[in-house]
């Protein structure tokens, strides 16, 4: 079936869209009710906005690749100006750090051929300055992609719901396109980067991260990286560069860039 399909640069939503309410989707806005998720926090691009990032070591965080290009000028955001606030709500962070290096995905351009592609690879890895070693901010493991049909849950900031994470329990995998994987997430007011998780056995892992939204069959989704294989080739890269030993038929028209801040247009859009 066509798929049409937008990146998440909530500034582009219609002001009507951007005050709606998802009842699917739930702020945590206790301590009780975001127990468990607070390795998942905001990445603050400077004054560019912000995506949402996830703690998977303690000292690196997953995030999409095109959270960390200005969409105005396509250039890279420099490392200093972005931050990691773990757990953000209400005001506060569980922890704060800056960025001592960040890897996108080498398949990735931020210009260029644009198609499903593209997507499958828009992953990237953040070295922080410091390792968070908090007891409630312990990384998440990641996994394998799951199966068609699986049940899944996105943990995520945006711009109308940025001062608490909110969650989306109970999504499926409905398809499989390309590298990329296409969920029943309502994901409109989610942030790019955010962590797709399976439940299993050992508990919570990250298996993909949010790239896009879309229109399948009139019902709106979500696209999203698998990490396990793209997460391979990221670890080398950040080694590689001097950092921490880290233990179908779809087009896209226009890129976008970090997601969240005022005024700023550039949301990617799919068709057939």
């Amino acid at each position: 079936m066509p798929l049409r399909a937008a990146a998440l640069c909530l500034a582009v939503l219609a002001p009507g869209l951007a005050r709606a309410e998802n009842p699917s989707v739930v702020g945590m806005r206790t301590a009780d009710e975001v127990r468990g998720w607070q390795s998942v926090g905001k990445l603050v691009l400077g004054a560019r906005g912000f995506c949402t990032g996830v703690l998977i070591e303690p000292q690196l965080v997953l995030t999409a690749a095109h959270c960390l290009f200005d969409k105005e000028t396509g250039a890279r955001i420099p490392d200093a100006t972005i931050s990691f606030q773990a757990g953000w709500r209400n005001g506060r962070a569980e922890a704060y750090r800056g960025l001592r290096r960040s890897v996108a995905h080498p398949d990735y351009v931020y210009s260029g051929a644009e198609d499903l592609d593209r997507v499958a690879s828009d992953l990237a890895l953040l070295e922080l300055d410091q390792p968070i070693l908090l007891p409630q901010l312990a990384p998440f493991a990641t996994g394998g992609r799951p199966g068609m049909g699986a049940s899944v849950s996105v943990v995520s900031y945006a711009m109308d719901r940025s001062e608490v994470p909110s969650i989306e329990r109970d999504c499926r995998v409905m398809a499989l396109e390309t590298e990329a994987m296409v969920l029943t997430c309502d994901i409109d007011f989610g942030s790019s980067g955010a962590p797709v998780f399976a439940l299993r056995e050992t508990g919570a892992e990250v298996v993909s991260v949010i790239s896009a939204k879309a229109d399948y069959m009139g019902r709106k989704v979500a696209l999203a990286v698998p990490v396990e294989e793209p997460l391979a080739r990221l670890r080398s890269e950040i080694g590689a560069s001097g950092g921490i030993r880290a233990t179908g038929g779809v087009r896209v028209i226009s890129g976008g860039g970090a997601d969240g801040g005022a005024g700023r247009g550039g949301a990617k859009f799919i068709t057939p």
